[in-house]
């Protein structure tokens, strides 16, 4: 089963705002799922920016949020092996498909397929996930 692109999150004015930890918490390289409303998030801290993915793979609804966070081979020239992306990339623990944390696109179709992604704020020494 593939996934389209879901449509950006709905305006601040309709998400809630729910904890998810103080910073101290969420290390540069953490992550954290949490229930935020309906949905489970997954909640990470890449190089102190912080991203938020619904914890759905858009493949087979696999629980994406728990695989592990890596880097990933690059595009190259002729036949080198350049590897990047270093902790940025969510790779889906049932079948692989590798995601950016970045931006949620799917790094094999990224304009067809991707997670769905949440706006986090820190305010007040916590970390927040608008859903």
């Amino acid at each position: 089963m593939n996934a389209t692109l879901t449509p950006a999150a709905p305006a601040a004015s309709t998400r809630t705002k729910h904890l998810v930890a103080p910073v101290a918490e969420l290390p540069p390289g953490a992550r954290k799922i949490v229930k935020a409303g309906r949905f489970e998030v997954g909640v990470f801290n890449l190089k102190g920016e912080y991203k938020a993915a619904l914890n759905i793979c858009p493949h087979a609804l696999a629980p994406v949020c728990a695989g592990p966070v890596r880097g990933t081979m690059l595009p190259a020239e002729k036949v080198e092996y350049n590897w990047g992306m270093d902790g940025e990339v969510l790779s889906c623990p049932w079948h692989g498909w590798e995601f950016s944390l970045k931006d949620g696109r799917s790094l094999h179709d990224p304009k067809r397929c991707g997670l769905k992604m949440f706006e986090v704020v820190v305010e007040d020494g916590n970390v927040y996930v608008l859903a």
